[in-house]
């Protein structure tokens, strides 16, 4: 598979648990909405966020490093998704604009912390190559 022997399953780093403590932070917060906005921007936001970790944890599930790394990729493009709905419950003033600078500044590490698993697997795929054979006429 490539991948060191001191693997660790992504649901045991501290950085994955306060990333999860986020997206229930993200559910509460939400929870407190009128119902319109609950049912318009409220369930995007929730569905985008909840999505970073799912894809998180079924690339760690993955056997081939292609895989493991598509659904990094996947997995910051929800981080991305996430922060357009941050914007667009500021925009429309859902909550105080502090808890969604806070929501913010912690989705951001989590963006540069899924940098780090994409940076490896990168470096391991392009380690795996066979010798360049050489073919007589």
């Amino acid at each position: 598979m490539g991948e060191s022997q001191d693997w660790t399953c992504i649901e045991d780093l501290d950085m994955f648990k306060n990333f999860e403590a986020l997206a229930d932070e993200v559910w509460d917060e939400v929870q407190s909405w009128n119902p319109f906005a609950r049912d318009s921007v409220g369930k995007q936001l929730v569905r985008a966020v909840d999505s970073v970790g799912a894809n998180l944890v079924e690339g760690d599930g993955r056997y081939h490093l292609k895989e493991k790394l598509n659904y990094c990729y996947i997995a910051r493009g929800s981080v991305r998704e996430t922060l357009y709905w941050l914007r667009r419950a500021r925009r429309r003033r859902l909550s105080k604009p502090e808890r969604l600078d806070q929501i913010q500044t912690r989705l951001e590490g989590t963006r540069r912390w899924i940098n780090t698993p994409i940076g490896q697997r990168r470096r391991w795929i392009g380690s795996v190559r066979e010798e360049a054979a050489v073919y007589e006429a």
